[in-house]
């Protein structure tokens, strides 16, 4: 029997191949127009830059240029960069002298005040005695003066006993210079010894006005204890001349009672 058929042998087919990217085209030189090959850098003809880069930053006007920030500059490869011992200052360190300046020319009228409330805070008052005296009335044997002589065992009275006695009557002083008051120290009744204190009526509330050279005043209302002693209450007045205490309403007054305060002393500092 004949064999099968021989076939012929036919040789394989090539595995196709993606077609490659095309061709960069060629770089114009922008000086003399010639065109270069894409991998090149210099033109072939003139040999400038093929791709010079972008055009330099046009400088900007001189406002903007003030609150513009300048980028910090790379030191060179190798190099160590120099401490720089004093900054040139920005314009932060203007503003903030012109706000200081400013500051301290508002505040100089402020000045001797805070100089002296800080003197005021820290330091001891001293005793301003007044060097006249007055009051609206007076009982035989208790002037005015019996309140500022420095001895709580005498007293001032007004001429009026009975219920309403010392209602509305008041005592006066000048400074013979102007002081500056910080403190008012009463001594109520005719002494400071218990068995004495209560023999005749004592002031219950009492109203402080105290007077400036330049006329102007400042009141205060001031409720004082019934006790026998010293009282002492926080008082406030500049450049004062002038200090009248008035009896708003007492503490046991009655038949054939007179009102008795024993001594008043004020403290503060010479203006």
């Amino acid at each position: 029997m004949p064999g099968p058929e021989a076939l012929p042998d036919t040789p394989p087919e090539p595995a196709s191949t993606p077609p490659g990217p095309p061709p960069a085209p060629p770089v114009v030189c922008p000086n003399c127009r010639t065109e270069n090959a894409p991998e090149r850098t210099l033109c072939v003809r003139c040999a400038l830059l093929l791709n010079p880069g972008p055009p330099p930053e046009a400088r900007p006007v001189w406002w903007r240029r003030i609150f513009r920030r300048r980028p910090r500059q790379a030191p060179t490869a190798g190099t160590r960069p120099k401490r720089r011992l004093w900054r040139r200052p920005g314009l932060a360190l203007p503003i903030v002298l012109i706000v200081l300046a400013c500051g301290v020319w508002f505040a100089l009228p402020h000045v001797p005040g805070w100089f002296g409330f800080a003197k005021d805070e820290t330091g001891t008052p001293e005793a301003v005695p007044p060097t006249r005296f007055r009051a609206s009335s007076r009982a035989p044997g208790h002037p005015a003066g019996a309140a500022f002589d420095g001895f709580n065992n005498r007293y001032w009275a007004p001429s009026a006993a009975g219920p309403d006695t010392g209602v509305g009557q008041y005592l006066e002083c000048d400074f013979e210079q102007p002081v500056r008051v910080l403190k008012l120290v009463v001594f109520s009744g005719t002494s400071a010894k218990m068995d004495e204190f209560l023999t005749q009526a004592r002031p219950a509330r009492i109203t402080v006005l105290l007077t400036s050279a330049d006329g102007t005043s400042v009141s205060k209302k001031l409720r004082v204890k019934d006790q026998p002693g010293q009282q002492t209450f926080d008082l406030r007045g500049s450049e004062i001349v002038r200090a009248r205490l008035t009896t708003d309403t007492t503490y046991g007054a009655g038949t054939d009672r007179r009102l008795a305060v024993a001594e008043i002393e004020f403290f503060g500092r010479r203006s």
